[in-house]
């Protein structure tokens, strides 16, 4: 397995990703997110409400949780593309037949795999960093809140991003391209769902309902790295304010991730990019 090859496979994935239209749908829901949000959070200050004008200590609290709301949209859209991005990598060139163009010379399927995986990872983790700095600079302009560890929340999105865009490349090795990222997207949907659901059986002292997301969390990882994103974005304060029974809110998380959970993430996506690899190999083309 050359470097060479590896990182020219990666130059190219890199930019033939650049190239398709996704991108420029991406790019234009995150400007319009961010236009949005950049709006509403100016509006927080001075808000009249029930219990009177907030304050701009009120109003950096509600910004904190509406920080986790947009950073799951972005999230969501970080997966729909990568997703859709992720498909056509395999599925799409192998049915082409633009694989051959690759694959017939005397390079390793699994060095062609690992570049097209390291130029979307480079994409899709430099999109999800860059869009996310962007809106909390956008939420620190506007309100003047900062979160606490905006790096470490920026990291777990780019790693949530890994997940899924190494899932939809297993899913392409062995389905259509479409098939992938239905199924991928789907996937990230239901463990969503699922963490929710956990959160409120958690909430409710269900132990029953709580395993749910707790095995979810396992089989796919990315709302376990998105909960500890979102503890790294939130105001600790949030967590006194809604006091008991936070779990069953969707955008409030109340620990920090553990350095095994973390690596239990690092392991499933090598088990999930070597399987890739193996149903690669045998691929035909």
């Amino acid at each position: 397995m050359t470097t060479r090859t590896v990182l020219t496979v990666a130059g190219l994935t890199l930019r033939e990703a650049a190239r398709r239209r996704v991108v420029w749908a991406l790019l234009a829901l995150t400007v319009v997110l961010l236009a949005l949000s950049a709006w509403g959070f100016s509006k927080l200050v001075g808000l009249d409400t029930e219990l009177g004008t907030m304050t701009s200590g009120e109003a950096r609290l509600v910004a904190s949780l509406l920080l986790n709301l947009i950073m799951f949209g972005l999230s969501l859209i970080a997966a729909i593309g990568t997703a859709f991005l992720a498909g056509p990598t395999l599925a799409g060139e192998l049915e082409s037949g633009q694989a051959l163009v690759i694959l017939a010379r005397p390079v390793r399927r699994s060095s062609v795999l690992l570049g097209k995986w390291l130029g979307l990872v480079a994409f899709g983790g430099g999109y999800v960093v860059l869009a996310g700095l962007a809106q909390i600079l956008v939420v620190a302009a506007t309100v003047g809140y900062w979160p606490p560890a905006p790096a470490t929340g920026l990291a777990l999105l780019a790693a949530e991003t890994v997940v899924l865009l190494t899932l939809a490349l297993l899913l392409s090795s062995v389905v259509s391209t479409m098939a992938s990222g239905i199924v991928a997207v789907g996937l990230f949907g239901a463990t969503w769902v699922a963490g929710v659901v956990g959160g409120i059986g958690g909430a409710l002292g269900n132990d029953g309902v709580e395993s749910v997301g707790t095995v979810s969390r396992i089989l796919l990882p990315t709302d376990g790295l998105w909960r500890g994103a979102m503890s790294a974005f939130q105001d600790p304060i949030a967590l006194v304010q809604m006091g008991p029974g936070e779990g069953g809110f969707p955008f409030l998380s109340e620990a920090t991730l553990s350095p095994a959970y973390l690596a239990w993430a690092a392991v499933w996506i090598a088990m999930v990019w070597a399987l890739t690899a193996l149903s690669f190999s045998r691929r035909d083309v």
